[in-house]
């Protein structure tokens, strides 16, 4: 996401009268053919968080904060009520929230881990995340990624970090034929519109 400002000398003092406007950079893009949908999952609250896995303290403070223990099985995803968590290393999550607790959730998470080895930062705006819909859902994606998306290799539930064209994306598998792609936001449009191209041959 990016912030829209308008600036003018004159009113550049007036800061609590300035509403910055909320846009997405996939807002206006061209849509998939063939029975794909892709939608982007907007202005969700993403939050980075390493720590020792190993260190009882680290997981008894995060799992009091997010009700469930980060997940230490690579390439796999816990959940709560009100949180995801994405295994993305032996020492390294991302928690994914609703836009409006995202702070609270940074707040309580760096006061339970308050004198531990660990790091709380946030990425919201850094990534964002689409999702992916249809019966050639997974046939579209085998085009760009190298990671073996076969049931046996990649069940639902599982996510992973892979390649997707030029891009870094992060896949988690929902169901057979939904998939969720969070990316950079610089490359957002790239991964969009590859994915677009590669629906043209099922026409419309």
């Amino acid at each position: 996401m990016y912030f829209t400002i308008k600036k003018e000398c004159a009113l550049v003092p007036d800061f609590p009268n300035f509403n910055p406007v909320k846009c997405s950079p996939l807002a206006g893009l061209s849509a998939p053919r063939g029975g794909i949908a892709l939608q982007e999952r907007p202005f969700g609250g993403k939050v980075n968080l390493r720590g020792n896995a190993d260190d009882q303290a680290f997981v008894d403070a995060v799992n009091g904060v997010v009700n469930c223990s980060p997940p230490t099985v690579p390439n796999t995803v816990a959940t709560s009520a009100d949180y995801t968590v994405f295994w993305l290393g032996p020492d390294e999550w991302r928690i994914h929230c609703t836009e409006d607790v995202r702070y609270a959730l940074i707040t309580r998470l760096q006061g339970a881990l308050a004198g531990q080895h660990a790091a709380v930062v946030d990425v919201s705006d850094y990534y964002v995340v689409m999702r992916l819909t249809g019966d050639k859902s997974v046939e579209v994606l085998n085009k760009g990624t190298p990671l073996d998306l076969h049931p046996r290799a990649f069940p639902v539930g599982r996510c992973a970090q892979t390649r997707f064209g030029h891009a870094t994306v992060l896949l988690r598998k929902l169901e057979d034929n939904v998939l969720d792609l969070q990316v950079r936001w610089s490359f957002a449009e790239y991964v969009w519109l590859y994915i677009v191209d590669g629906t043209r041959e099922y026409g419309d």
